[in-house]
């Protein structure tokens, strides 16, 4: 039976359909309390909070706030809002989303999955073990969860696993039991102002892990390596390929479908030992880093090595995670959240390990436009190893501003650092026109972006009777 807290409030979300506050909105309802959101456009996730009784209204307007008693918004939500307005007017209470959502888990022992890059797969993974040893996690995570077909998840144990969100510096509001930082690369600098800034912040996290937890930080990535050097705190656990790691990834193999490896473990007063033939079916040295950090805290955790290697092998993956969309005529077509420039080398770099002489196809979706502008560069020479590309307009996600943005140049700039053919593409149509007349045979086709280019291939996928 639900317990029915705080039955005279109406919490409202801004922006409920983001990621983030879909996630706490429907953990929150779970709980007991009455929730209802409004957001600028449908989406799966305002779908599926739907579709679990909660009223989402599409656009903001003030008569959507007339029975609210307290308000959440998100870090994408401006000043000059029209609910945000009123609900000021009206006086009501207003909580950033890192605010609420470190009240909701502070009676929770929390594994806080924070870093630039693989925080969304390292939180799955972590909370399929958790589940798997029976410990009944809450989890909210930063993508949906296929065994979950959610992106949360209210459960009766003492454990929460929670994808912290550095973008707005909430993370370091979150309560700590084991912290994971998985690297730190030159994102969200809007905010931060400068990659040392970013860099100092990642060191506070780190810090406020108590003396009875773990951190867990990769040492592959020199920035998240730097947070261990002359540290006072030794609170800390590392892993990576790295064989000063605690937990040394070594006997890698590779194939289309699983992946296989063994660690070395080797904490300071404890014996050395291995837990070998570890099978996962991803691949891609990011994604065995990150069933490595989770393996990490499953340890520490007291989790035995049969639970642990039971519940990677049933591990069905995250959406968009170089999820397969379809297939047709021995043509295969991905689709990737990837953004950033490290994370488009590093699905590319997995996919050639796997797919070693077939042509692969980069469709790129490039994500704001103060993104590019700071990293230009480091996307033009993402797509060495991909034998073309795509290159689709950019989605700006709300920004205004263009910075005299060419996608012309901007094509030719990767042509010219990544050695590679570039076509530009204006609209959804002419993909799907350029993918009717060009593809020939065995290709494998990876989509990539935050932005639109998920749904642009599906859609094609279907108008082109290719599902």
């Amino acid at each position: 039976m639900k317990i029915n807290i705080a039955s005279n409030e109406l919490i409202h979300f801004i922006g409920i359909g983001g990621i983030g506050m879909s996630g706490l909105a429907q953990i929150m309802q779970n709980m007991g309390f009455s929730i209802q959101g409004s957001d600028s456009n449908e989406n799966k996730n305002t779908e599926r909070l739907i579709g679990s009784g909660i009223k989402v209204y599409y656009g903001h307007s003030k008569k959507n706030l007339k029975k609210a008693t307290m308000v959440i918004i998100s870090s994408a939500i401006k000043n000059n809002n029209k609910e945000l307005r009123a609900a000021k007017s009206k006086k009501l209470p207003i909580y950033k989303r890192g605010d609420m959502l470190a009240n909701i888990i502070s009676l929770k022992k929390n594994i806080i999955v924070s870093g630039s890059h693989g925080k969304t797969t390292t939180t799955s993974l972590a909370a399929n073990i958790l589940v798997e040893a029976g410990l009944d996690p809450t989890v909210i995570n930063g993508g949906v969860i296929n065994s979950l077909k959610n992106t949360a998840q209210l459960g009766k144990g003492d454990w929460a696993v929670i994808e912290s969100d550095e973008s707005d510096g909430s993370f370091l509001k979150l309560p700590v039991t084991y912290s994971i930082i998985t690297n730190i690369d030159k994102e969200h600098l809007d905010y931060y102002g400068s990659f040392e800034v970013l860099k100092k912040n990642f060191k506070k996290f780190m810090k406020k892990t108590p003396s009875f937890g773990k951190s867990i930080v990769c040492i592959d990535d020199i920035h998240s390596k730097s947070l261990l050097r002359n540290s006072k705190f030794k609170n800390f656990l590392s892993y990576g390929f790295d064989k000063k790691s605690n937990f040394h990834i070594n006997n890698v193999k590779k194939n289309k479908n699983y992946t296989t490896f063994d660690l070395t473990v080797n904490i300071s007063g404890s014996k050395i030992y291995k837990i070998k033939k570890i099978k996962i079916n991803l691949f891609g040295d990011h994604n065995i880093r990150n069933v490595t950090a989770a393996i990490t805290v499953a340890v520490n955790l007291g989790i035995k090595q049969n639970k642990i290697k039971k519940a990677l092998k049933k591990f069905m993956g995250i959406q968009r995670r170089f999820t397969k969309v379809f297939s047709f005529e021995k043509k295969e077509f991905f689709d990737d959240y990837a953004h950033h420039p490290t994370e488009i080398k590093a699905v590319i770099k997995g996919a050639r390990e796997v797919y070693k002489e077939r042509k692969i196809i980069s469709v790129f979706q490039p994500h704001r436009y103060s993104r590019v502008k700071n990293l230009k560069k480091e996307f033009a020479q993402s797509f060495k190893l991909s034998n073309e590309v795509i290159l689709c307009p950019v989605y700006s996600a709300g920004e205004k501003i263009k910075y005299n943005f060419n996608q012309t140049d901007f094509s030719k700039q990767i042509s010219k650092e990544s050695c590679t053919q570039v076509i530009n593409i204006f609209n959804k149509n002419e993909l799907k026109i350029f993918l009717k007349k060009n593809l020939t045979k065995n290709e494998v086709v990876i989509c990539m972006g935050a932005g639109s280019i998920s749904n642009w291939i599906r859609e094609i996928g279907a108008e082109l009777k290719w599902i």
